[in-house]
């Protein structure tokens, strides 16, 4: 736990070798799915206007720390982009596969980037480490 500028504690997130492998581990997730993506034959256009939607989800930072946190993670779960990929196999549609696939790229970004799952505390402490002023690089 770190201190806050309040006096409490805040998680940490995780550090070292492990962060990295799951900093890579989110690289990977996005050139998967940008090769998805491109091999989908949708227009590129609908991938630069959907790969920022995922952070709509920080509007959630307007009802205050907790429940921003549960709307940003809510939309970060690679789980709702994958239900939406087996949706799009099994009614054959290439449209929802190329939504699905935009979904998987930001995230793996994000991730690859540092920006991890969000705890409780603010929009700063994620899984992967503080991220903004006062974060320490590792």
């Amino acid at each position: 736990m770190t201190e806050t500028a309040d006096g409490g504690s805040a998680p940490r997130g995780v550090s070292g070798g492990p962060r990295l492998l799951l900093r890579l581990e989110g690289l990977a997730l996005f050139l998967v799915a940008l090769a998805a993506f491109a091999m989908s034959a949708q227009p590129w256009w609908l991938f630069f206007l959907l790969i920022l939607a995922p952070d709509l989800g920080m509007l959630g930072y307007l009802f205050g720390n907790r429940a921003g946190a549960a709307i940003y993670n809510a939309v970060h779960l690679t789980i709702w982009p994958l239900a939406l990929t087996l949706a799009a196999v099994v009614v054959a549609d290439l449209g929802i596969f190329a939504v699905a696939m935009i979904w998987l790229a930001h995230i793996g970004i994000d991730r690859a980037l540092g920006y991890g799952l969000k705890f409780a505390h603010g929009f700063g402490f994620t899984h992967l480490g503080r991220i903004g002023r006062g974060a320490r690089q590792r």
